[in-house]
């Protein structure tokens, strides 16, 4: 067999492999941050119940400027939904799901052909104020086209790395609000 025939085989073998592993590598990805803020609960539920607040701490509320954002609807219930041109951004909704106050907040997000998660705001208090968890749970593939699981899946394995970074930094934006 000539060297061109093994690699065309290696090639096709490796893709294959690579299909196969998109469909059925775990696809449940769970994103954690937290921080603890001086600030009581009730102070920080405030923040983080109610999607009006949230352009003062989101670490996406300054991505674009030419976003647009509609926010109907208070407590649970309440949704926002969001077009931007920027990719960073995208278009979306945002729903409150289950509220526990001054404890806890989750939401339902979808993102249309790109999936959907809940993310969850969780309160306790601690020494010094309260200790603040940011939570996101997904599964890459679910609501996915079918063509985009396999790339979805692997995406999966950048999602701590890149959302974390987002939920620290709107961590450190939702501390200075509540704190100042």
């Amino acid at each position: 067999m000539s060297f061109v025939k093994k690699a065309v085989i290696g090639v096709v073998g490796f893709v294959a492999i690579a299909l196969i592993g998109g469909f059925v590598l775990p696809s449940n990805v769970h994103v954690e941050r937290q921080l603890l803020m001086s600030a009581s609960p009730a102070e920080i539920f405030a923040e983080v119940s109610d999607f009006n607040q949230w352009d003062d701490w989101s670490p996406w509320a300054n991505i674009d400027p030419e976003a647009t954002v509609s926010v109907v609807g208070e407590g649970l219930g309440q949704t926002m939904t969001w077009t931007s041109d920027n990719p960073e951004v995208g278009n979306g909704m945002q729903q409150v799901t289950q509220m526990d106050a001054p404890r806890a907040v989750k939401t339902h997000l979808d993102f249309g052909d790109m999936g959907s998660s809940d993310a969850m705001f969780t309160l306790n208090p601690a020494d010094g104020g309260t200790l603040v968890t940011w939570s996101l749970d997904t599964d890459m593939r679910e609501g996915v086209p079918l063509v985009n699981k396999p790339m979805s899946t692997y995406f999966g394995f950048f999602m701590d790395s890149t959302i974390g970074s987002q939920y620290e930094e709107g961590l450190a934006n939702l501390k200075r609000v509540v704190e100042s």
